[in-house]
């Protein structure tokens, strides 16, 4: 189920965030009238179908990279927010969309990066997914994840030795996202 909004210049790869069964009744009860007169197995059909279409997406989204996947978190906590990061050794993005909070949304943002917020019982979290580019040293990965941990990192220091999904899960579902900028040379 891919919906894009405008207004937040999001391209939703899946989420159930958002689920109102209102969006699902025709759909649900034409396909499943048995279920017309009872509200809960309604809801219940609607989360299972759409659990089912994240398993679509991981099929959509078997895409390769040859470097490992970056997560860079921004984390909710009870006791406050946390930074930090993990990989994903395999560098696929399906493997990306995994989850084990209550809810979660997947989407390329209008930067082209793949970005997830999962919502849980303390809050929320928010991350960015970064494939290392080809050619970058064990000691650059340490310092960015070191950058990482201590809160220092910043966007240059993160698309200096990554690069976004985005544009290869654009070319899976058709949709655009602008070009990256290229980086501007001080004249000095």
């Amino acid at each position: 189920m891919k919906r894009t909004n405008e207004a937040i210049d999001r391209h939703v790869i899946w989420s159930n965030v958002h689920l109102d069964l209102d969006d699902w009744r025709g759909f649900l009860t034409e396909s499943y009238p048995e279920l017309s007169n009872d509200e809960n197995k309604l809801y219940e059909k609607m989360y299972e179908l759409n659990a089912e279409y994240l398993d679509d997406e991981r099929r959509n989204l078997n895409i390769q990279f040859s470097q490992p996947i970056l997560v860079i978190g921004d984390i909710g906590r009870w006791n406050g927010r946390v930074q930090g990061y993990k990989m994903v050794n395999s560098g696929n993005i399906r493997d990306c969309l995994y989850s084990d909070t209550d809810m979660t949304e997947w989407y390329v943002d209008k930067n082209g990066d793949l970005r997830a917020d999962a919502i849980h019982h303390d809050g929320t979290n928010h991350y960015l997914y970064r494939v290392f580019k080809r050619g970058v040293s064990d000691a650059q990965i340490e310092n960015l994840q070191n950058k990482i941990y201590c809160r220092r990192a910043t966007r240059a220091d993160i698309t200096r030795v990554t690069q976004r999904l985005g544009d290869s899960i654009a070319a899976v579902y058709g949709f655009r996202i602008p070009k990256q900028r290229a980086r501007q040379r001080d004249a000095r």
